[in-house]
C-alpha cells in the first residue's frame, strides 16, 4: 500500500498555554511505570499502533525494548480506569535541547471517543514540563486517530512544521 501521509509537528512553550481538561472521574488514574516494564510499552505500541500503522518498533528485539525503556531520559505513564488499562504516553527528555518529546500517546480502542484523550494529553503536557523545559513537542500524522490533531491544537499546541510523506 502506498499513499500520501501528512505529518504535523506541534509544540507548546509554556505550561501557561495549556488548555487543561479535568479528570473524568476518580475511577481514572495515571501512574509512571516504575519499575520499568518493557512488556507494557510493547503491548500499548502494538495494540494501539495496529490501527495507525505504527511499524518502526515492530522488529525490535527484547533487548532493544529493555534498553529503550531503561533510558534515564524516557518515562512511560499508564492511564487506568480502576484496574483496566485505558492508554499510555511515552516522554523523552532531550537535555541537550531542554525539551520533552511526547514520543507515543494513545488510548485503547474501547476507551476512544469518550473525551479521555483530552485529559490524558493535558496530563502528558503537565508531566513534560516537570523537567523545567523550554518546550514540549509531538508529531502526529493523517494515519493517527481522526481527533488527534484537533486534540493537540485544542490543548494549546501550535503547528511548527508540516510535511508530506509518500509511503
Amino acid at each position: 500500500m502506498t499513499g500520501e501521509v501528512k505529518r504535523n509537528y506541534l509544540e507548546i512553550n509554556s505550561l501557561q498555554d495549556l488548555k487543561e481538561v479535568n479528570k473524568p472521574s476518580e475511577d481514572y488514574y495515571l501512574n509512571l511505570i516504575d519499575p520499568i516494564n518493557f512488556q507494557l510499552n510493547k503491548f500499548f505500541y502494538k495494540t494501539i499502533g495496529k490501527n495507525h500503522r505504527w511499524i518502526d518498533r515492530l522488529s525490535w528485539s527484547e533487548e532493544k525494548w529493555i534498553n529503550y525503556v531503561s533510558s534515564k531520559n524516557v518515562q512511560t505513564f499508564v492511564f487506568k480506569n480502576k484496574d483496566d488499562l485505558v492508554g499510555f504516553f511515552e516522554l523523552i527528555f532531550h537535555p541537550e535541547k531542554n525539551e520533552t518529546e511526547i514520543a507515543y500517546f494513545g488510548i485503547l480502542k474501547e476507551y476512544q471517543n469518550k473525551k479521555l484523550g483530552s485529559y490524558l494529553l493535558s496530563e502528558a503536557i503537565k508531566k513534560s514540563f516537570k523537567n523545567d523545559v523550554d518546550r514540549v513537542w509531538v508529531h502526529t500524522c493523517s494515519l493517527d486517530h481522526k481527533n488527534a490533531l484537533n486534540n493537540y491544537v485544542s490543548r494549546g499546541m501550535k503547528i511548527f512544521k508540516t510535511e508530506i510523506l509518500n509511503i
